[in-house]
């Protein structure tokens, strides 16, 4: 004798569309758009070195306080892959110091005379 309630509350859970149309003439219950997302700009970043850019790479880069890949192509406007490439020549020629090495990102910091 129970069961009959139960479905036609289970019903009414599932379809919340049906009692607000009613309720205040189907004003509220429009279905939900979904936005069409963020749209971010291409982000048009040089893939190798030009000489301007290299030079400028050498000179501000070592003197940063916290040096990551991602900084770097920020500022110089290179790709990320780029900027790892450099950064690693500038720490074999001992320029910068590598701290962290995880896999995903590095972080150096610029070489001390200690």
């Amino acid at each position: 004798a129970a069961m009959p309630p139960k479905t036609a509350a289970k019903s009414s859970k599932k379809d919340p569309k049906a009692k607000p149309a009613k309720k205040d003439g189907g004003g509220k219950a429009k279905k939900k758009k979904w936005s069409k997302g963020k749209v971010r700009d291409k982000l048009n970043n040089m893939c190798l070195f030009d000489k301007a850019t290299y030079d400028k790479f050498l000179k501000e880069i070592p003197q940063c306080r916290l040096i990551t890949p991602s900084a770097v192509s920020e500022r110089l406007k290179i790709r990320v892959s780029l900027a790892r490439a450099a950064l690693h020549e500038m720490m074999n020629q001992g320029t910068i110091r590598q701290i962290s090495g995880h896999h995903a990102q590095q972080i150096y910091v610029r070489a001390t005379k200690a």
